[in-house]
């Protein structure tokens, strides 16, 4: 079972934004662009990444994954100097060829999975460098036709290969380090067919196990019984429904395994809090 595939399957950079910005202290940048993930590193010197009020220092060749808006800095206590809301940002003051300092940040314009986005730290910083920047960086530095096609996959590459760092180095979801081959199999079953009307018993039978073992296993493996796990991963697609597309609740409600909108509205209210309808309102564009 590999659950980084499926939460990234279909999840593909369109148009990556990618800066490459030489700077000189003291300097700081504060970036509100609206997306949902973004990669930066210093190729040259070493700075430190804002998410909130947590800084994390990124050495050179470190790369950070950062979740919203964040600011980066030489040193935490310089003060933004460059409010960066614009995908297509210039800053001129601050550019200089022959920096101390040079930035590069990809920004991840793709959706996000929320249960992936949920695994991840405000800042996660992978204290290694990647051969990737290095193909990125002299990407970058011609024009050839299809450039932005080959810019957004390498992105895409560069988003798993930190991820994957991340997870092996720090403590991952279940969903990723799970060495049980019958919990595997069932969290397998689950995302391969969540709208289907699974019991603990009907699990155990697909995998070929007792009930009592498979809940037992699993709850000690994953922290909640088997049907709480399935409601979580449903509601879970839900939400990523709800913010990355147009269908309706009704529709939504049947591809994660509801009868119908009443039925995903109470259960979407008991596990977040809110309806569907109130968090899709939440995360329109204002």
């Amino acid at each position: 079972m590999d659950m980084l595939a499926d939460l990234l399957d279909g999840v593909r950079a369109r148009g990556a934004l990618f800066n490459q910005t030489a700077l000189r202290p003291p300097w700081s940048l504060r970036f509100e662009l609206g997306v949902e993930l973004t990669l930066a590193t210093m190729i040259r010197g070493d700075a430190w990444v804002i998410g909130d009020d947590r800084p994390a220092a990124i050495r050179e060749g470190d790369i950070a994954i950062v979740k919203g808006a964040y600011t980066i800095a030489d040193d935490p206590r310089t003060p933004p100097q460059y409010l960066v809301k614009d995908t297509d940002y210039c800053i001129d003051e601050c550019v200089l060829p022959e920096g101390p300092s040079l930035l590069f940040s990809g920004a991840y314009q793709g959706s996000i999975s929320e249960r992936l986005l949920d695994a991840l730290p405000r800042v996660a910083v992978v204290r290694s460098g990647t051969a990737m920047l290095d193909m990125i960086a002299g990407e970058m530095t011609r024009s050839r036709p299809g450039q932005r096609v080959v810019l957004d996959r390498m992105l895409d590459l560069l988003l798993v290969e930190t991820l994957r760092t991340w997870f092996d180095q720090n403590e991952a979801p279940v969903w990723y380090r799970t060495s049980d081959p019958l919990v595997g199999d069932a969290l397998r079953i689950m995302h391969d067919d969540p709208a289907h009307p699974w019991t603990v018993a009907s699990l155990a039978a697909k995998i070929g196990t007792s009930r009592a073992a498979l809940a037992r296993r699993f709850t000690a493996q994953v922290g909640q019984p088997p049907i709480a796990y399935l409601t979580s991963w449903r509601i879970a697609l839900a939400a990523d429904l709800l913010r990355d597309t147009d269908a309706t609740v009704a529709s939504i409600a049947r591809r994660v395994g509801y009868a119908n909108a009443f039925a995903l509205s109470a259960a979407f209210k008991r596990v977040r809090g809110t309806t569907p309808s109130g968090m899709r309102v939440a995360h329109s564009p204002s």
